[in-house]
C-alpha cells in the first residue's frame, strides 16, 4: 500500500495551466500503472489520464492534446500538466495507484476550478 498526497490544484481562468502533482510515500517504480482521476459535482468519477511503468500513455478523449502525464520514479511523483483548461475540466483531482492484483490506493484528491 502506498499513500498519496496530491498537490497543484487550484482557481485558473479558461485558457490557462496548472500542474498536478502526486508523490508517493513510497516507490512507484513497480507499480504497474498510476493515474489521474477526477469528479465533477454530480458526476461519477472518471478516468483522466494512466501511464504505465514502461511510460506508456492513456488519455480520455476530452482531454487529449491538452493534458500530460508524466511519472519521475526517482521523486515517486506523477504529474499532470493541464493546459487550454476550460470551464468543464473543473472537478476534484484523485491520483491513484494501480497495484494489480494487490489493489489499488487513491489520494485525497485537489479541487480544480477553471473560471470561464
Amino acid at each position: 500500500q502506498v499513500q498519496l498526497v496530491e498537490s497543484g490544484g487550484g482557481l485558473v481562468q479558461a485558457g490557462g495551466s496548472l500542474r498536478l502533482s502526486c508523490a508517493a510515500s513510497g516507490s512507484i517504480l513497480r507499480i504497474a500503472v498510476m493515474a489521474w482521476y477526477r469528479q465533477a459535482p454530480g458526476k461519477a468519477r472518471e478516468l483522466v489520464a494512466a501511464i504505465t511503468s514502461g511510460g506508456r500513455t492513456n488519455y480520455a478523449d476530452s482531454v487529449k492534446g491538452r493534458f500530460t502525464i508524466s511519472r519521475d520514479n526517482a521523486k515517486s511523483t506523477v504529474y499532470l500538466q493541464m493546459n487550454s483548461l476550460k470551464a468543464e475540466d473543473t472537478a476534484v483531482y484523485y491520483c491513484y495507484a494501480n497495484r494489480g492484483i494487490s489493489g489499488g490506493d487513491w489520494g485525497q484528491g485537489t479541487q480544480v476550478t477553471v473560471s470561464s
